[in-house]
């Protein structure tokens, strides 16, 4: 008898239910043809689980996560919880105790422009001409933003606020390991991003992940520092393949690069935990939360009009990275390419000479596509 997975579904505000339905449409053809059993519990969780249970990440939401083999994550926060408390907002009470509660320490942010897709970056259309594909992985529980202490004082009638950076070895270079594996799956091409001209985590970071180079001699590695890799990003995408930063560069960067594809309804991301079998990324199944790149989109929120792909992506990278399904998984990505190049687009993409699609109608054509 075949396995049964648990998810747990957590679509969250604004458009995250319109865009998880349709994810759980392509989830249930993708199901149907690959003989799966999957078992969902949707969850209440940011803004509307402070609305109807009083905090963004309630009891029975985290017990559910705790009892599943992946979540997949929607959007939470928007302007209504905004005047609450910072420690109590959707993204801070929910978001980043999710992450921190399952240790999911590796960020993988494919940043994704398809050729029939480069009218939509804002870079020149030589520079993307054909397309990109570049992979950021991300430290993602680490440095500035969890180190301690962390306090705002006022001292001489002045504020003045701390924050730590602290990375340990280790954590460096299961991180480093992570990116070394995604590269070895695609064109063995690993850019290293730090600061180690000013800062001693930079000095650290470039000497674990150039020790741990050794164990991978078919990956070629290089070492920007991150302003420079800044740059790169704009000049010519296409030079990269696997992006490695620590957790705040690797912020900034990420979002750099999925503006550069021209919408970030297009991408998902995947925060994944300790592998389970034997590698770091390929032939192991790890623990992990599943989230389109964008956010709640308040201002489209309800209107039917929101692009599905990214969360529609991102229960694809569930399937292969937490489920170890990977042909379910390139099936998913398969259906999008094809909807693409037949000419359908949601608004955010849309162009002369392409059809014009609502969220129901994009999911409905890429579940018929599988």
């Amino acid at each position: 008898m075949s396995e049964t997975y648990q998810v747990a579904v957590l679509a969250g505000d604004g458009i995250g239910p319109e865009v998880m339905a349709e994810a759980r449409r392509v989830l249930d053809a993708v199901t149907r043809k690959f003989s799966l059993s999957i078992n969902y519990t949707e969850c209440r969780v940011g803004g509307i689980a402070i609305d109807v249970d009083g905090r963004a990440l309630p009891e029975a939401t985290l017990k559910a996560c705790e009892a599943a083999d992946a979540i997949l994550f929607g959007s939470v926060g928007g302007p209504k919880w905004e005047s609450l408390p910072a420690n109590e907002q959707p993204e801070r009470a929910a978001l980043l105790p999710l992450r921190k509660h399952f240790a999911l320490f590796a960020n993988l942010r494919p940043g994704v422009c398809l050729p029939e897709l480069v009218h939509a970056s804002p870079l020149h259309p030589a520079t993307v001409a054909g397309g990109f594909d570049v992979l950021c992985v991300r430290e993602l529980t680490g440095g500035l933003y969890f180190g301690e202490p962390k306090y705002t004082k006022q001292e001489g009638g002045e504020y003045f606020a701390v924050d730590t950076m602290i990375y340990w070895e280790s954590e460096i270079r299961r991180i480093a390991r992570v990116a070394f594996e995604a590269a070895r799956q695609r064109s063995g091409r690993l850019t290293s991003i730090d600061k180690a001209n000013v800062l001693q985590n930079g000095l650290l970071w470039r000497r674990i992940v150039t020790e741990t180079a050794a164990d991978y001699p078919d990956i070629t590695l290089n070492h920007l520092y991150v302003d420079n890799a800044a740059m790169q990003l704009v000049k010519n995408p296409k030079q990269f393949d696997v992006i490695l930063a620590e957790n705040m560069f690797g912020d900034i960067l990420s979002d750099e690069l999925a503006m550069l594809t021209g919408s970030l309804g297009m991408l998902p991301s995947a925060s994944l935990g300790e592998a389970t079998g034997t590698g770091a990324v390929a032939g192991a199944r790890r623990f992990g939360m599943y989230e389109p790149s964008g956010g709640t989109a308040p201002d489209i929120a309800g209107k039917g009009i929101a692009n599905p792909i990214a969360q529609i992506l991102s229960a694809g990278m569930l399937l292969r990275y937490s489920l170890g399904q990977d042909a379910a998984a390139d099936a998913i990505d398969a259906a999008v390419r094809k909807v693409i190049a037949d000419g359908l687009r949601t608004a955010d993409i849309w162009t002369e000479g392409t059809t014009r699609a609502d969220t129901a109608t994009m999911g409905s054509a890429i579940a018929a596509a599988i």
